[in-house]
């Protein structure tokens, strides 16, 4: 990796829900002076991944959650306990999203988090609701936050604009062209591929409301996007994933096609 490349993803996780042998969906956005730290998978998986690439929770100020499933919201939990109790944590944690998320986060952590965490919850986090079409800024990022019209649960995607690149992400459901202007002419666009099209009849992705990866090479090409980030995928095609999830989606789309795995970094 470039070390002088300033803007990055990390991907803490690539898998969908129930994925065991990898981690669910998360990652962090970061240029060389802010890191925002995008869901937090399902449970505690989150301090592990977060240690191995070498992020203390001292380092976390920022977190922007999609949606208030189970694989995206619970790791969120983690991460407000962990900056309860992070000895010399210094400034806030600041947490954006809708207000299911909020409501569901509130609730979680004021029925199992001790009175003594609560207070530094209090202290130390800072919960930003937002709505359809919100902007804010995070340090350097100016992004904008869109209602994906989920038929599931609400989500929220965004559009970010790092120093001299812009960035789309679309959360993990099938894209709605209502959101056109969100996303078209990104530098980068990050969509979920549940799996391959070839394999739709064993992994069954549009009944569970999601798309391929020949659904998101379409799509890349459509909104004349440069580059396409593949993630909240199966895992029962690991060993060929990247290869095979590449080949799929560059059937229609031209552009550079990244399929990463946990913990990879892809500068941007």
């Amino acid at each position: 990796m470039d070390k002088n490349k300033v803007n990055k993803v990390t991907m803490l996780g690539t898998g969908n829900a129930t994925v065991a042998q990898i981690y669910n969906t998360c990652f962090i956005l970061e240029t060389s002076t802010t890191k925002l730290l995008v869901d937090a998978g399902g449970g505690n998986g989150i301090l592990s991944q977060l240690r191995k690439v070498d992020v203390p929770i001292s380092d976390i100020h920022h977190l922007f959650v999609t949606h208030a499933h189970t694989d995206h919201v619970l790791g969120v939990i983690w991460i407000i306990r962990m900056v309860a109790q992070c000895k010399g944590y210094e400034g806030k944690l600041h947490v954006y999203s809708h207000d299911k998320v909020m409501k569901v986060v509130k609730t979680i952590i004021d029925m199992i988090l001790a009175k003594k965490q609560l207070a530094k919850v209090a202290e130390r986090v800072v919960f930003h609701e937002l709505k359809d079409g919100d902007c804010f800024e995070v340090g350097d990022m100016y992004l904008q936050c869109f209602d994906i019209h989920s038929t599931k649960e609400k989500q929220f995607g965004f559009r970010a604009e790092l120093p001299g690149v812009t960035l789309a992400c679309l959360g993990d459901e099938p894209y709605n062209p209502l959101n056109r202007k969100y996303i078209e002419h990104a530098d980068w666009m990050m969509c979920e591929a549940f799996c391959l099209y070839a394999d739709r009849d064993t992994f069954k992705p549009y009944e569970k409301c999601h798309s391929t990866a020949l659904d998101a090479g379409k799509l890349a090409a459509e909104l004349d996007v440069k580059n396409l980030i593949l993630y909240h995928t199966e895992e029962k095609t690991l060993a060929t994933r990247r290869e095979t999830y590449t080949k799929e989606a560059a059937e229609n789309f031209k552009g550079n096609i990244f399929v990463p795995d946990d913990l990879e970094v892809i500068e941007i």
